[in-house]
């Protein structure tokens, strides 16, 4: 009786042993799931902190101050025959000049004219140039104004702050309350920064120049980084034979997918353009330097895409009659291609928004025209943003942000399109 009491005793025991061990695995497992929600929620207050800091900063560049101007096309001024010398300048200052015909000192004409853009004899020019039939009769023209003028217009420099504390004087400030009394200034959509390439002027920069250098290196990334990645990747998985030296090899790749990507830039340096002669700050260099930093992603990720296949595909294959090269050809690849695509389309990503490679081979030079051609002098999206940022003037913040917007996009885009394509085309097994 007793040995039977002991013995219940005892599983009564072990059983509560087990309940309380239960109840403290349960809360410690509550408790680790919390954390983990805390994580993410922290994580993504901080992410939508930083994008709304870029977009509060950076929205505005996305519209310009305009000033109208009546401009009087004089034929003596502009000759059809000789338009490279005609004075485009000073019929815009004598069409602005007119607004305030009480201005009539030297110094305060000049402060005055200081409120339009440089770019506006430009802008004048162009029109000349595409519609010289309207030589000889008075047009409206909305001429960009400078970029103090430009924040004012936008909130971002304080009226009531003292005079010697502002970019603008109350004089220049009652000119510009007359202008928009008249309503010959306004904001309008900045089409400039997504037409104009770089200046040293942040009402006339714009992003397009960059965009062309980013796309002509991206062409040239792409065209070598993926044949070549998905070549050594089949090779790697499928024919080279398990020695030593294929492991070396193997190690290696995977450590230069970890190496800092200025390594590559100061390896372009040193070859593309030391050793052999390639154009400094060109997409060509460019290209290059980023398909070495760029191979060893798309390597990595397409032997991961070779593996994922079943071995009983190639089994199947080779067991009808086919040889190792069509069984890989004709049965492999296609069905690792969608997770080989997707590896390169993140390299591509990874190379869009690389900025030390390209600085070491010169992609920091300041180039103003729109790069036409692989060697062509040019830049790259984050080199132009590092630029901005370096920039002293307010109106090169807001475009800094505004670049930023647009690189996030692209870069938003091109990893959904690899998301895209993992999910509509891989194959679970």
């Amino acid at each position: 009786m007793n040995k039977e009491t002991t013995q219940a005793n005892g599983t009564a025991s072990t059983v509560d042993l087990v309940k309380k061990s239960l109840a403290r695995r349960y809360k410690s497992e509550k408790r680790f799931r919390m954390m983990g929600l805390l994580a993410v929620i922290f994580s993504l207050a901080c992410l939508a902190s930083l994008f709304i800091s870029i977009f509060g900063s950076g929205y505005t560049a996305f519209q310009q101050t305009v000033i109208e101007l009546e401009i009087e096309l004089d034929p003596l001024v502009l000759n059809p025959n000789n338009l490279s010398g005609a004075d485009f300048n000073g019929l815009v200052k004598t069409s602005f000049f007119k607004l305030f015909p009480e201005v009539t000192d030297r110094r305060e004409k000049k402060k005055l004219f200081s409120l339009l853009s440089s770019g506006a004899s430009y802008q004048l020019m162009d029109i000349i140039k595409t519609h010289p039939e309207k030589i000889g009769t008075a047009i409206s023209l909305w001429v960009p104004a400078d970029d103090d003028v430009d924040m004012l217009m936008k909130g971002h420099i304080n009226r009531s702050l003292p005079e010697a504390e502002r970019r603008l004087d109350d004089v220049q400030l009652s000119w510009i309350d007359r202008l928009a009394e008249k309503g010959k200034i306004k904001k309008k959509f900045n089409t400039t920064f997504f037409t104009a390439g770089d200046s040293r002027e942040p009402e006339l920069a714009g992003i397009w120049g960059a965009t062309c250098g980013s796309f002509y290196t991206l062409i040239i990334t792409l065209l070598l980084s993926f044949p070549i990645g998905v070549a050594a990747a089949v090779y790697l998985e499928e024919f080279a034979p398990k020695n030593r030296f294929t492991d070396v090899i193997e190690v290696n790749i995977n450590n230069l997918a970890a190496v800092p990507s200025i390594v590559f830039g100061l390896l372009g340096l040193a070859v593309f353009l030391g050793f052999f002669g390639l154009p400094r700050s060109s997409s060509l260099t460019g290209g290059l330097v980023l398909t070495l930093m760029t191979l060893p992603t798309i390597i990595i990720a397409g032997r991961a895409a070779l593996k994922s296949v079943p071995p009983s595909i190639r089994e199947a294959a080779l067991g009808i009659g086919a040889s190792k090269t069509q069984m890989v050809a004709h049965h492999v690849l296609p069905l690792a291609m969608p997770g080989m695509l997707t590896g390169a389309i993140i390299g591509m990503a990874r190379a869009l928004g690389e900025t030390a490679p390209l600085l070491m081979i010169g992609m920091v030079a300041f180039i103003v025209d729109i790069p036409g051609g692989f060697t062509a002098p040019s830049t790259a999206l984050p080199v132009q943003i590092f630029l901005w940022a370096d920039s002293p003037e307010r109106g090169f913040m807001e475009k800094t942000s505004a670049a930023i917007m647009v690189l996030l996009l692209f870069l938003v885009v091109m990893n959904s399109a690899a998301v895209f394509l993992r999910k509509k085309y891989e194959k679970r097994w």
